[in-house]
């Protein structure tokens, strides 16, 4: 009787754990497929801002973080497959999978967070540099390819009300214009449909876009950094809730025949 009675707290405290561990492999897996959503969103979006200005073949930044982001996300879909049948069935190989899979992404994880914090810096001097490029290309006919960029750019300067990165003396620089002193149609209240108007200097938004393009990529940042935070703390919860699963099971001596 003692002995049945014991089997029975330790058969509920494995369907606790197996209960828990459900959950956080949930999040596990929510979390992985919206990397999975950045990386593809960086790779395919055209209206991604950073997408767009990385996609020439001078930078192939954006598909190194996007190639990363797949990879890991592709990995932890996979993990959290093994991990839910594992965990459903008590099929112990399938547990030391998982175990050894979440080990894994945990370290790449660590690495990952330690890279944000590295490149940051570096990251966002080339995405300023990537600016400052555009505007100096924009309206050159002999880059064609390069109009959904300088549309993107448009769209930035005449939503925000903003002119060039740092301000409109910016545009002094570029060489595409047919006289000195025009500037983008974008720059201005106007609708016109073309790259360069013919305004007066007082008539054109004075403030650069700088700050507006600076939040946007710290929030992306900011993003990929949560996520990756949140990752590190559910694999603790699951790497510890997994050998707690194992310890009772073991002590249970209930695994089934595989």
């Amino acid at each position: 009787f003692k002995t049945e009675n014991r089997r029975m707290k330790i058969r509920h405290k494995i369907l606790k754990e197996k209960y828990y561990l459900h959950v956080f492999n949930g999040i596990f897996l929510a979390l992985g497929l919206m990397l999975l959503i950045f990386g593809l969103s960086l790779l395919f979006d055209r209206n991604n801002l950073f997408s767009v200005l990385f996609s020439s073949g001078k930078n192939q930044l954006v598909a190194y973080i996007s190639c990363m982001l797949l990879g890991i996300g592709s990995v932890i879909t996979f993990t959290s497959a093994v991990g839910h049948l594992g965990i459903l069935k008590e099929i112990k190989c399938l547990l030391v999978t998982y175990m050894s899979f979440q080990i894994l992404v945990f370290i790449t994880q660590m690495a990952i967070l330690m890279l944000i914090f590295m490149k940051k810096e570096e990251v966002h001097n080339q995405w300023n540099n990537r600016i400052d490029e555009v505007i100096s290309e924009y309206g050159n006919e002999s880059l064609a390819e390069q109009e959904p960029v300088w549309n993107i750019l448009n769209a930035v300067q005449h939503n925000m009300e903003c002119c060039g990165r740092y301000n409109v003396t910016q545009w002094e620089r570029n060489e595409n214009k047919e006289n000195s002193t025009q500037i983008p149609c974008s720059c201005t209240k106007s609708s016109l449909k073309k790259w360069f108007c013919d305004v007066p200097r007082n008539s054109t938004y004075s403030m650069g876009c700088e700050e507006y393009l600076n939040t946007w990529f710290e929030n992306n940042v900011l993003i990929l950094t949560a996520i990756t935070i949140s990752l590190l703390i559910t694999q603790i919860f699951l790497i510890t809730l997994i050998g707690q699963l194992f310890r009772n099971t073991k002590k249970n001596n209930i695994w089934p025949s595989e």
